[in-house]
């Protein structure tokens, strides 16, 4: 934390990188509820006069300070005092991309835990959606290509604040502006095109809890192109891209023509937890892009997490009951090896064989 300070931005970035491992693989939030004062001066410094990487390592800090500290009295500060500043760099157009993409997380994150007022929801929204839908978007049916990552930032927040909506104000959006997400399918970016397709489905579902009728004009022509995303197999796409886009859409297909969901199930030491709704798996993913491998940590120990994906409190297990949950490394050697025998069994049924099917 003191070299954040330091005349160096190499010094800097190191410090920055050090305060991401750290609040992203434990719990701190007792330690740092009396230093984020100066935490969160030392951010909103390295924001305002850092570059590039220094930038983007502050927001991504940020997001992980504010979820350390909830959404009580601290992180809605922490958000009040720093959403200018997130939005003056996101719609900074000569800012790096790599800075706007990580204010565009940021905002999105942050807004989402410690939001107050239906005002900051709704402002955040608006910004985001200036990204991501800008007006060359729909020009010719074709989505833009410049800064990607930097979209898909936008739409993963904006659709991650849509999940906690008020229904007098997603009715507005459910009317209309979601006509913004159809053209991103046709995006150069694989990233893209399956987040807009998530998003999609996620309207879908919302206006389901609403009883309201998502259609309009095109809805044919929409379930045309996702039918099209979920048999692509033109070869100038990258073969995993291909494979990854068809799984995809081939679920966001089902679920918009019959309502099926396929369900997902997150271990975590010796509890589970089901993401059985596109709102739901649109939160989960959100916080494992930031928190990373330290996802499991958090959602065993951190009561923001837990309380948002309804897990009770922390469990709290003796030493016994921990080493009896343990499997021995034979064990996962026995498993491990019948699993792959299992697999390689039924790929041999069907790998280089010409049979027809009937």
């Amino acid at each position: 934390m003191d070299n954040l300070l330091d005349k160096s931005a190499k010094a800097r970035q190191a410090a920055l990188q050090s305060l991401r491992l750290a609040l992203s693989s434990k719990t701190l939030s007792e330690f740092l509820l009396e230093r984020r004062l100066t935490l969160t001066d030392s951010l909103e410094k390295c924001l305002k006069k850092g570059k590039g990487e220094e930038q983007a390592l502050a927001g991504t800090v940020l997001t992980l300070l504010c979820l350390q500290m909830g959404s009580g009295p601290e992180g809605e500060e922490l958000f009040r005092s720093l959403k200018p500043l997130l939005i003056s760099v996101l719609t900074d157009s000569t800012a790096s991309p790599s800075a706007r993409q990580s204010c565009a997380t940021a905002l999105g994150m942050c807004c989402y835990i410690a939001a107050a007022d239906l005002e900051d929801l709704i402002s955040c929204l608006s910004c985001l959606e200036g990204i991501f839908s800008t007006p060359s978007t729909g020009e010719g049916g074709s989505a833009p290509t410049q800064h990607g990552p930097l979209h898909c930032s936008a739409l993963q927040s904006w659709s991650l604040l849509l999940t906690i909506c008020p229904p007098s104000h997603l009715r507005s959006i459910l009317d209309n502006r979601w006509l913004h997400l159809p053209p991103l399918l046709t995006s150069s970016s694989v990233a893209l095109r399956i987040l807009a397709g998530e998003t999609i489905a996620l309207l879908f579902e919302l206006a389901q809890d609403l009883e309201e009728d998502l259609c309009h004009q095109d809805t044919g022509f929409l379930c045309a192109q996702l039918k099209v995303l979920a048999t692509e197999s033109n070869k100038y796409r990258a073969k995993t891209d291909r494979r990854k886009q068809r799984s995809i859409f081939r679920d966001i297909l089902r679920f918009i023509e019959s309502g099926e969901y396929q369900e997902e199930t997150i271990r975590f030491g010796l509890e589970c937890m089901y993401l059985d709704s596109w709102a739901r798996q649109r939160t989960y993913q959100a916080f494992k892009e930031v928190l990373g491998s330290g996802i499991r940590h958090h959602l065993q120990n951190n009561e923001l997490l837990r309380e948002i994906f309804g897990l009770g409190p922390p469990l709290v297990l003796d030493a016994a009951a921990l080493k009896a949950s343990k499997v021995s490394r034979f064990e996962k050697h026995l498993y491990n090896s019948a699993a792959f025998k299992a697999r390689t069994k039924a790929r041999s049924r069907v790998r280089d064989k010409r049979a027809d099917v009937l």
